[in-house]
């Protein structure tokens, strides 16, 4: 089984202690260090990490991010690099490369592209197939609350439908662009959307793509 999800993770490490704990991300009102929080959070606390699903539970995880906000930068990165302890679900392989691999790939460029110099990355084939893979199985679920029809299409004419309803517009592009418009980052995907111009502005605008 590939490990892009350990890859991804090790980039991630990488860039966060590079840009250090200050720097801008594309998650709105965090820097570095609530990211990498973030990131450590999900993977160790799971009793928090409940709340980014779950309203209720909202007030809990704020509380635990914060604790976690406040330890070393350097004590968070060193998390980020080891993984999750063994009693978590995402110790295992098939879980990991399942959840972390769009995971960390997304975040990665929630780094990468908040800076004003940033340029794309050069993925393999291999990489973009597999993240075509899990977009295509969770396209209903980022673009349910499309404000329009919603296909995700690769240049070679492969098409997910991410939501139902007219107009439709067409959003073109490779599945790691696709990917990151299908997260809520429409304003730094490189892709080319197609449909009624003011659906695509209402898309454009739109906060309710992701998970």
């Amino acid at each position: 089984m590939s490990t892009y999800a350990k890859r991804e993770r090790l980039l991630l490490a990488d860039l966060l202690e590079t840009e250090g704990p200050d720097a801008p991300t594309l998650c709105e009102g965090w820097r570095t260090r609530d990211l990498a929080a973030h990131v450590v959070v999900r993977e160790r606390r799971p009793d928090a990490a409940g709340g980014l699903l779950i309203k209720q539970l909202g007030a809990r995880l704020d509380r635990v991010m914060a604790e976690f906000a406040d330890k070393p930068y350097e004590e968070l990165i060193q998390l980020i690099r080891t993984g999750p302890p063994r009693f978590s679900p995402f110790s295992l392989k098939q879980v990991d490369e399942a959840s972390n691999t769009v995971e960390f790939y997304v975040h990665t460029e929630d780094v990468r592209r908040a800076r004003p110099d940033w340029t794309p990355r050069e993925l393999d084939p291999v990489f973009q197939d597999a993240l075509w893979s899990r977009l295509e199985r969770t396209a209903r679920l980022t673009g349910r609350g499309a404000a329009t029809g919603l296909v995700l299409r690769r240049p070679d004419g492969q098409t997910a439908v991410a939501h139902r309803g007219t107009p439709v517009v067409t959003v073109t592009g490779e599945p790691s662009e696709l990917l990151l418009f299908a997260y809520g980052r429409q304003n730094v995907a490189d892709v080319e959307l197609e449909g009624d111009k003011d659906a695509i502005a209402k898309l454009h605008e739109s906060k309710q793509l992701g998970i």
